[in-house]
């Protein structure tokens, strides 16, 4: 019979209560698509939650909020979220003062989902910033949807548009993960056996395809320090590379 360790205080995971619940639109999502992978994340910092619904779509919701209306009102499903104030800064640096819930069709199956932030570097991975199209501010928030069709959709999260489009995997995206340290690096697992690593920051360049698995990738993950990622698939073996 399986157990907790030790240092697990059962009495403790049994007091855990439900706060609240986000329900999804009754129609036209009502006929769900077996094959979707029904994937949530959190924001780095906690002011957003992603939740993909099914049938391509996407929900961004401004956690802080929710939270908030959940203390007051229970478990009621939350459809408004204007009242919170959260100044912030969008991808071209104007202030924001309300967040706002975003639905996003992704235009395909969604099987995974990733939130990227950006924080200030001392030296930009970018050769020459004036080629690219993005000025990413240091108050950044990406989401990245990995699609059934093997592409990557990278949105910004504050205005809920289309940012990037990375094409270049062939088989389905299982996982996607960022680097902890804001450099909005990010790498993907793929069907086709491969990972690849992404540089936002440079227009969503591909740095590296990853082949050291003989079957499907299904999960990856970074090291605390960004410098190192392991991931699993089908053969049930664990790969790791160090990325310097």
């Amino acid at each position: 019979m399986a157990s907790f360790p030790p240092r697990v205080n059962e009495k403790e995971i049994v007091r855990s209560r439900t706060i609240g619940e986000l329900l999804a639109p009754a129609a036209p999502f009502d006929k769900k698509c077996g094959r979707e992978n029904w994937t949530v994340a959190f924001a780095p910092d906690g002011s957003y939650f992603a939740w993909s619904q099914g049938h391509r779509t996407v929900k961004l919701v401004p956690w802080s909020q929710s939270l908030k209306n959940f203390l007051l009102h229970g478990t009621k499903n939350v459809t408004n979220s204007s009242s919170l104030r959260l100044p912030r800064q969008n991808s071209d640096g104007g202030q924001k003062n309300k967040p706002r819930e975003h639905i996003i069709d992704c235009g395909d199956i969604v099987w995974s989902l990733a939130f990227g932030s950006s924080v200030p570097e001392k030296q930009s991975r970018c050769v020459n910033i004036e080629w690219h199209r993005f000025r990413f501010g240091q108050d950044q928030l990406l989401l990245a949807t990995g699609l059934n069709n093997g592409r990557i959709k990278i949105w910004d999260v504050y205005t809920g548009k289309l940012l990037l489009n990375l094409v270049d995997h062939t088989e389905v995206v299982r996982d996607l993960t960022f680097a902890p340290d804001g450099s909005l690096i990010l790498v993907s697992a793929s069907r086709d056996k491969t990972l690849r690593v992404w540089d936002l920051k440079d227009d969503g360049n591909m740095m590296k395809v990853l082949r050291g698995h003989q079957n499907w990738v299904y999960s990856c993950a970074f090291s605390p320090n960004s410098s190192m990622l392991c991931s699993v698939g089908a053969s049930k073996a664990v790969v790791a590379a160090i990325l310097v």
